[in-house]
């Protein structure tokens, strides 16, 4: 009797999971609209492995981060909420920032373990971390604002395991590094205990090397990063297709953010300075990944999403008498026809205009998606949490993912069962937009981030574009206008002011 339990369990579970797809989310840092070949034909930056990921799936021309920083981009892809619905509502966290997260918000990582998925995470977390204090450690001060207070790892013990971070939200296996890989400490930690310890001293490098000083750990060489955190995600595709339980890859790469720091086999490749080869690497560090997956012969039924955390931090130049990146490397821009890495938006990284958000976003999964499929309608990374939800089935779990909407119709290319409400964009500086169809309002009088002048938050003139008309943000038609100013201001409010669940225009696949 007991062996015939056991084998209805057995067909039980398989049952359960036999329709339901692997997820691999990869997450590059930085990454601009225009790095990508397949996004911008004139870029000389070879990216085979991205270019065959758009040939093989959806390209989403009008894909958007919830903010043009990290932090917030992180917290609400896996929140399916925007960011500056928390404590933080500029900026990003350190490496030693308090978490950000609740413990009781569910993220897509406790979702997809509900619906019978293995979850794993393997590369950047910054979303803060409970290192723990040394018992003679002066206490620090509880976070205000946009982050903890604390600036270094003096009276923190890292032989303790951390107390919070993927390991208690959901992700059965984690590797990570704690924020940025410019930010200390500079350390792997594996299900919240760190691998080794940081015994060793980072020196502050310039760009465009870029590191702060800090603790670093002798087994995290910077420049190597990238490789390990591919076997890492190897390791763990391969062990889960070894098993008919689905699972779930959250793959947070550390690159092209800073330090660029492409490894040697890259040096020189790209004859676009080291931005350029470390683009490269990039590619290369997906194509390892999806080669993977394919060759162990769980290709037809595992959605591979790619994408950015926000735009490119490179800048275009366009003084001639000023040398781009590749006559000095030191230097943080391009010419544009040298190089456009966010390619013809406006802005860069941290800015509330296009090139801050608009990112590269490629969905492959063969049993459903048709390949080359090219889709125009604006979508937000708040989206993958109903997308995932939508093409399980479920519904939307009490209180969890109030602004995200599922794009599934769309990759069905069923276009007119898809809505959502109007896409809110954020700077690092907190400045304020809205997208609804071609109209996009500034709600402000600057980039509200890096490019000058960054202006002011909900201080006027503010900015209203018709992007299919003007994609350049050239043209404020905020007098032309006033009556669509107007009403996308107050659609801003009604979104910004009440929490909701959108509705969730689930179709079963």
């Amino acid at each position: 009797m007991r062996l015939l339990h056991v084998l209805l369990l057995s067909f039980l579970a398989s049952a359960l999971h036999a329709d339901k797809p692997n997820v691999v989310l990869i997450l590059a840092d930085d990454m601009g609209y225009g790095d990508v070949r397949a996004l911008n034909p004139k870029s000389k930056i070879p990216t085979p492995h991205l270019d065959k990921l758009a040939a093989e799936g959806a390209t989403f021309r009008d894909a958007h981060t919830p903010s043009s920083v990290c932090t917030p981009t992180r917290y609400a892809l896996l929140a399916g909420r925007y960011c500056w619905r928390t404590r933080l509502k500029s900026g990003v966290l350190n490496g030693y920032g308090t978490p950000l997260i609740a413990p009781d918000r569910q993220l897509i990582s406790g979702f997809m373990k509900r619906q019978g998925y293995h979850t794993g995470i393997v590369g950047k977390w910054h979303l803060g971390l409970g290192f723990q204090e040394k018992p003679d450690a002066k206490p620090n001060p509880r976070p205000t604002g946009r982050r903890s207070r604390r600036r270094d790892g003096s009276g923190l013990d890292f032989t303790k395991p951390v107390s919070n971070g993927p390991h208690t939200l959901g992700f059965d296996y984690s590797f990570i590094i704690p924020a940025s890989l410019d930010f200390p400490p500079y350390v792997y930690i594996r299900n919240g205990i760190l691998t080794s310890q940081p015994t060793l001293s980072q020196e502050a490098i310039g760009f465009p090397s870029y590191l702060r000083k800090g603790e670093r750990s002798p087994d995290l060489t910077p420049v190597d990063c990238l490789d390990d955190l591919l076997s890492e995600a190897i390791g763990f595709v391969k062990s889960r297709a070894k098993t008919k339980k689905p699972f779930f890859l959250y793959f947070p790469l550390t690159a092209p953010h800073k330090p660029v720091l492409p490894h040697p086999r890259f040096v020189g490749k790209t004859k676009l300075g080291p931005y350029g080869d470390f683009v490269m690497q990039v590619d290369s560090t997906v194509g390892g990944l999806v080669t993977s997956i394919d060759r162990l012969g769980i290709k037809e039924n595992t959605i591979v999403i790619y994408t950015s955390d926000n735009g490119s931090f490179m800048y275009r130049l366009n003084d001639k008498s000023q040398p781009d990146h590749i006559a000095d490397e030191a230097v943080q821009k391009f010419y544009p026809h040298n190089h456009s890495a966010n390619g013809p938006w406006r802005g860069t990284k941290a800015d509330i205009w296009e090139a801050g958000h608009r990112v590269p976003f490629f969905v492959r999964w063969p049993a459903r998606v048709k390949g080359g499929l090219k889709i125009d309608r604006p979508i937000c990374l708040t989206d993958i949490f109903m997308t995932l939800a939508d093409v399980l089935g479920a519904k939307r779990p009490d209180g969890a993912a109030p602004d995200s909407t599922s794009f599934l119709p769309l990759l069905n290319e069923k276009p007119a069962r898809y809505s959502r409400p109007p896409v809110i964009h954020h700077s690092s500086g907190g400045m304020f937009a809205i997208r609804s169809g071609d109209w996009k309002l500034v709600l402000g009088n600057g980039s509200g981030g890096r490019e000058q002048p960054r202006g002011k938050k909900f201080e006027k003139p503010y900015h209203l574009f018709n992007l299919k008309n003007d994609p350049g943000e050239t043209n404020n038609l905020i007098e032309q206008e006033a009556s669509i100013a107007r009403e996308l201001e107050k659609a801003f409010y009604e979104i910004h002011d009440n929490e909701r669940q959108q509705s969730s225009l689930l179709h079963r696949p």
